[in-house]
């Protein structure tokens, strides 16, 4: 079974409670107006390899961070994309090897995967990928309702909670607001020539950063989060 994958990472820390692995997968038939990943959007875009490739990946950091000083194994795992149900035969597979990981490190760690799909589609037509997750965020990114909720882009996203693992891990962050809600924060990655960020800036924040290195002499050229 292949994937379409546009990047993986670890340690991320912006996307879900604790140091995760951070799985994005490539094509999305939604096209949310505003969506900041604008470059995970094309199906075409081929970067298909074996589910068991990636799989050798997560175990392969987890190992290797897990030699390194004061570190610790991953908390859990992010998936994103991209739309990730738009590939529900590869989605499952690689839910289903991830389980298997879960069970022979004899983990806690949860798994968080985003959706730009209703939750109620994805209980009709997708429930026996809703079992493999723990915890899932659906609904379509609305530009034009902001949120100060931490993980989300929008008003009307929700974070719903699968099993009891994420019951308990989570529920300091389902509905916290106001000064109790943490801060909004991204990652910034050098990759060769290109910059990329993970996390869900508030509105705005892409534009500043821009400006700011603009002033500094560095200059963005052809950035994800513009048409």
């Amino acid at each position: 079974m292949n994937i379409n994958l546009n990047k993986a990472h670890f340690p991320v820390t912006v996307l879900g409670p604790g140091r995760r692995i951070g799985i994005w997968l490539q094509g999305c038939r939604i096209g949310c107006n505003g969506c900041l990943s604008r470059d995970t959007w094309d199906a075409t875009v081929n970067q298909t390899l074996p589910v068991a490739r990636l799989l050798d990946w997560c175990e392969r950091v987890s190992i290797q961070n897990a030699g390194l000083p004061d570190a610790a194994p991953p908390d859990g795992i992010t998936i994103s994309g991209g739309e990730p149900f738009d590939q529900p035969d590869a989605l499952a597979a690689l839910l289903d090897g991830l389980h298997a990981w879960r069970n022979r490190l004899k983990s806690d760690l949860d798994i968080l995967c985003y959706s730009g799909y209703p939750y109620t589609r994805l209980q009709s037509q997708h429930g026996s990928i809703l079992g493999r997750l723990d915890a899932v965020i659906p609904e379509p990114f609305i530009d034009s309702s902001p949120t100060r909720q931490l993980w989300r882009g929008s008003d009307n996203q929700t974070l719903q909670l699968l099993t009891e693992r994420a019951r308990t891990k989570y529920a300091p962050y389902v509905n916290a607001t106001g000064s109790a809600q943490p801060g909004k924060q991204i990652q910034a990655m050098l990759d060769g020539e290109k910059v990329w960020y993970i996390g869900i800036p508030q509105r705005g924040d892409m534009s500043t950063l821009e400006q700011r290195c603009k002033e500094l002499g560095v200059h963005f050229h052809h950035p994800s989060w513009r048409p």
